[in-house]
């Protein structure tokens, strides 16, 4: 062997030791790296107002994408109308604005005054729910559920929903120690819901009636209600929405199309385009207002099938932004219901969060094909004022509980309410205070066959000591 190849080897041998040093300093320096976006995640996410900057962040995500598809799905409906091509979306933003003064008052009333005038507001949206069946109600779209005022108008069920959960999370949270018989459990919330069932049934509105449903699921269960009564109410609530689907003739094309599909112009013909139009996006869409399914063919594109035209213009990744969205919200309410300690604001915060959670799960499956066409909104990004103004007052209890976990009392309290606080005038959270246990009124009666015993009055004393 030659000194040349000798160098050579040397070299190769140097190279590959380098190789070998390099490699194992590039997986500490990532993995050094990953441990350190973990921490400063995990310190972030354990500061005290975590959940409730998240809380805010969702909220205005989901209002910036819901105003940019609106204006993107709805110019050309309000071009076809003869007006502008800001029509839909003008009204849009007034609803928003009329929702975010709604989310600062949810925000700033004081929880322990929410949950006093809970039975009252259960009672103004059963007059609403009642009067709405009258003449003073309009009938749209089959269903004599809407209020209209002019230009404006509201579905009162959907501040029913959200009167149901506080009033029902009061009930339960004041029983919570009888709970485990049964009449404590069901009454009065179930009978209170089964009547507000019945009133939106006579719409008929199939849309709330399963939203409602959900909000009455969700007080049982994290009520405690053992699972046998779950069932009990599944078989009526399907009782109730196969009598709802069978009384009109639109509703019954629907579930048949859903159960049969095919027919590409009749009853599953929305569905079907629906398809096309997320087949259309593909990975990362056809682009902004670049859409074809409003123009041709979509019905109804800004309001229960958005999701769809998210998907034709924003691709997967647009779906998987708003399901990102709603899977983060879920989290947090649920973050919010556990780190609370008042057992009134975790029942309702869990319960709203099932409600807002489920109601887009229940959009995006029959946008794709899940379930049958049920009308229900997608919250906060479909076209709607009475869903918009609703659910930005929900996301405002929703951050006043999160304002109310302990450290973040703790924080508020100490620290001072921060600069959003100071701005939005908002006052320190109280601290939680268990309720005092009564005293009974009367003492216990004496056990059958025990002998009373009489208390002997003691001797008094006089001055000298002597009795």
């Amino acid at each position: 062997m030659t000194a040349l190849e000798e160098s050579r080897n040397t070299a190769k041998a140097a190279s590959k030791t380098g190789k070998s040093e390099r490699e194992p300093r590039k997986s500490r320096e990532r993995t050094g790296r990953l441990g350190t976006a973990r921490g400063a995640l995990t310190g972030w996410l354990g500061r005290p107002l975590a959940s409730f900057h998240l809380l805010l962040a969702i909220c205005a995500l989901l209002i910036v994408l819901g105003l940019v598809m609106v204006l993107s799905a709805s110019a050309v409906i309000s071009l076809n109308q003869g007006s502008s091509a800001y029509t839909v979306f003008g009204k849009q933003v007034i609803f928003v604005l009329v929702g975010l003064v709604l989310f600062w008052l949810g925000l700033r009333v004081p929880l322990r005054r929410v949950r006093a005038l809970s039975p009252i507001a259960l009672w103004v949206t059963v007059l609403m729910l009642i009067l709405v069946l009258t003449p003073l109600g309009s009938t749209l779209n089959g269903t004599r559920s809407w209020f209209k005022f002019g230009p404006l108008s509201f579905q009162p069920v959907e501040f029913a929903k959200l009167a149901l959960a506080l009033w029902g999370a009061h009930i339960l949270v004041v029983k919570r120690g009888l709970l485990h018989q049964y009449r404590h459990l069901l009454v009065p919330v179930v009978p209170a819901a089964l009547v507000m069932f019945a009133l939106v049934m006579l719409q008929p509105d199939l849309g709330g009636t399963v939203t409602l449903g959900v909000v009455l699921i969700a007080l049982l269960w994290f009520a405690g209600a053992q699972l046998r009564l779950f069932g009990a109410l599944a078989l009526g609530g399907i009782a109730g929405v196969v009598l709802l689907a069978i009384g009109t003739n639109y509703r019954l094309a629907r579930v048949v199309s859903f159960l049969n599909p095919g027919d590409d112009l009749g009853a599953s013909y929305q569905a079907n385009q629906a398809l096309y139009a997320l087949a259309e996006g593909g990975l990362f869409g056809q682009g902004l207002g670049q859409g074809e399914s409003k123009w041709r063919y979509l019905p109804n594109v800004h309001n229960d099938f958005i999701f769809a035209l998210i998907g034709e213009e924003l691709g997967f990744l647009g779906c998987a932004l708003v399901l990102g969205l709603f899977g983060m919200l879920a989290v947090v309410g649920m973050r919010v219901a556990t780190r609370n300690i008042d057992p009134w604001i975790r029942m309702v915060a869990a319960t709203l969060t099932v409600w807002l959670v489920a109601q887009a799960a229940i959009n995006i499956c029959y946008v794709v094909g899940l379930l049958p066409v049920t009308g229900i909104t997608l919250p906060l990004i479909s076209s709607g004022g009475t869903s918009v103004v609703t659910t930005l007052l929900v996301f405002g209890v929703l951050a006043n509980c999160a304002r109310h976990e302990p450290e973040a009392v703790a924080a508020l309290r100490s620290q001072g309410p921060g600069r959003f606080g100071r701005l939005m005038r908002l006052p320190a959270p109280e601290p939680y205070k268990p309720p005092v246990k009564r005293k009974p009124v009367r003492p216990p009666a004496p056990q059958r066959g025990s002998a009373v015993r009489t208390r002997q009055p003691a001797p008094r004393r006089t001055l000298g000591g002597r009795s």
